[in-house]
């Protein structure tokens, strides 16, 4: 298994996204289109995830290939491996994140995977060191 994951250059990423209606929005990342919305107790009409879950799911998911790529580095095989991420809200954000890794491995060769995972995982490397955050008017 070859995975060009890890610390490697990357090119810039961009995605879109476009409202709807209501609390719909559509986004779009490369070929894919994810339909973003919020629960219907908030005013939505829960089409979709909700764009925190969706921040969830990127710590989730990416940490998950952090931990295939650490393993299959090491020459690891892994059966299965999963996390569980959580979100404590703080007003209006998450005041922490908890990553909770289920790896059916020894302990030690556990730990290693998870270090190595939080070395090389982009989303949580990006939250753990924010980047500088410019919102701009594209005047149409």
């Amino acid at each position: 298994m070859s995975l060009a994951y890890g610390p490697c250059s990357m090119e810039d990423r961009t995605v879109s996204a476009r409202w709807l209606g209501g609390y719909q929005v559509d986004v779009v990342a490369g070929d894919f289109t994810v339909r973003v919305d919020e629960p219907e107790r908030v005013g939505g009409t829960d089409t979709g995830p909700q764009p925190t879950d969706l921040l969830l799911a990127s710590v989730a998911s990416c940490f998950v290939l952090s931990l295939a790529w650490a393993a299959n580095k090491r020459g690891i095989t892994l059966e299965s491996v999963g996390v569980t991420v959580t979100g404590t809200y703080e007003g209006p954000r998450f005041s922490a994140i908890a990553i909770d890794v289920d790896l059916p491995l020894p302990a030690e060769q556990a730990e290693a995977l998870i270090r190595s995972a939080e070395r090389v995982c982009y989303v949580t490397n990006t939250l753990r060191r924010p980047p500088e955050l410019t919102v701009r008017h594209n005047l149409s």
